[in-house]
């Protein structure tokens, strides 16, 4: 049994964002034979922060893809671009200054842009952060985590490597920036 089955959903009605149902619709539209089943789960466990955040590591955990050799546009401007998707957890130096995108996601580019980096990659918000003491430390790593749309995957693969990444680096906090 995987980690994900052990996890209560909500009733499948509990949908608060209407354009999930039109992403639902929409697959089944296209022949796939069980809806896609939104990860929206009835008990969210909450951890509190111990200690001020000054004094905390901070980490960032992005979706935010890295360039990919061959893959066609990924820049700011960029239309969705599947051949940019990534499907393993990826580390980086919070050091870099190494490009990061968004066209392998499903932004609305008609009223949005991918213009702003910080807006979806705030790594260097996260620098200026620490360097003027709003948080202790950033983690000397960043953690990149795949789109890939398999619950199963996310949480008994990703998760887990996430967490080790974490764990080794010793951080207090991570911020999660889900483009």
């Amino acid at each position: 049994m995987s980690a994900a089955d052990s996890l209560e959903f909500t009733p499948g009605y509990d949908m608060p964002v209407p354009y999930m149902k039109r992403l639902t619709d929409y697959y089944l539209a296209l022949g796939y034979g069980n809806p896609y089943r939104w990860a929206h789960f009835a008990d969210v466990p909450f951890t509190p922060v111990t200690k001020p955040l000054a004094e905390s590591r901070v980490a960032l955990v992005t979706t935010a893809a890295p360039h990919k050799e061959g893959a066609g546009d990924q820049g700011p401007g960029a239309p969705y671009n599947a051949a940019a998707k990534f499907y393993e957890v990826y580390v980086d130096s919070s050091d870099s200054h190494a490009f990061r995108g968004v066209s392998h996601v499903g932004i609305d580019r008609k009223y949005t842009t991918a213009e702003d980096v910080n807006s979806f990659f705030p790594l260097r918000a996260m620098r200026e952060a620490a360097a003027s003491g709003r948080i202790g430390k950033l983690a000397p790593r960043f953690c990149g985590t795949p789109t890939n749309r398999s619950q199963v995957t996310t949480i008994d693969q990703d998760c887990r490597d996430i967490y080790a990444i974490l764990q080794e680096d010793e951080v207090d906090l991570a911020i999660l920036v889900a483009n």
